[in-house]
């Protein structure tokens, strides 16, 4: 009698009759960004950064790479937070906190964008990961810091103000051709030209005109 050949185990995808969910591939978007004098450490950055997605399972979706100045407008990173709105990307992944944000505040409203758009975070060297409970736990002391920032600054303006005033110095708008309207009519009574006023006084003459047009005050 032949023996029954036997039929290749097929591995099932269900789990005590349902099926087994595929775990989630998520689309990584990877931003690198150094000074004009520490460019050599871009490769090292990108390196990586797709050595840790390659780890975590991430599709590399977009990577985008910029070199500037911490205060230069950063278009690069707009071209991510574009790709983010849009869906393109599931998460954002930096090499540093410094190196995405231009200061606390900046980086907690970019954290905040990202959140309301259920985009993730990953800085690599911080290992902070605000896809999981700590990471966004963590974000909320970034709140706290980003607060104790901005009350620093406007401590920092009111010192500059008080300061300026104990010196004589002058604040708000400067002065405009308003501070020379009686000045104006008397020498325009005198005959002299609209023209030859506002090149004496060295204001416009549209200035000039708008002035004499409007009523003298011992006329109100």
């Amino acid at each position: 009698m032949a023996a029954k050949r036997a039929s290749p185990k097929v591995k099932s995808d269900n789990v005590f009759g349902q099926r087994r969910k595929q775990p989630k591939m998520f689309r990584a978007g990877l931003y690198a960004r150094v000074s004009t004098n520490d460019q050599q450490t871009l490769a090292m950055q990108n390196r990586a950064m797709r050595e840790y997605a390659v780890r975590r399972g991430w599709t590399v979706a977009m990577q985008v790479r910029e070199v500037n100045s911490g205060a230069a407008r950063r278009e690069a990173r707009e071209k991510l937070l574009d790709a983010a709105r849009r869906r393109e990307i599931d998460l954002v992944l930096v090499w540093r906190l410094d190196r995405w944000g231009r200061s606390v505040t900046d980086l907690l409203a970019t954290l905040q964008e990202l959140e309301h758009l259920g985009v993730g975070f990953v800085s690599l060297t911080e290992a902070l990961d605000l896809t999981t409970p700590t990471g966004r736990a963590m974000a909320g002391l970034l709140a706290i810091f980003a607060e104790f920032e901005r009350e620093i600054l406007r401590e920092r303006t009111r010192a500059g103000l008080a300061h300026a005033r104990e010196n004589g110095k002058r604040l708000g708008r400067p002065a405009t051709a308003a501070v020379h309207a009686a000045e104006i009519r008397k020498l325009h009574r005198t005959g002299i030209s609209k023209s030859e006023i506002a090149r004496r006084l060295q204001i416009g003459r549209s200035s000039v005109r708008r002035i004499l047009a409007a009523r003298s005050p011992s006329r109100a």
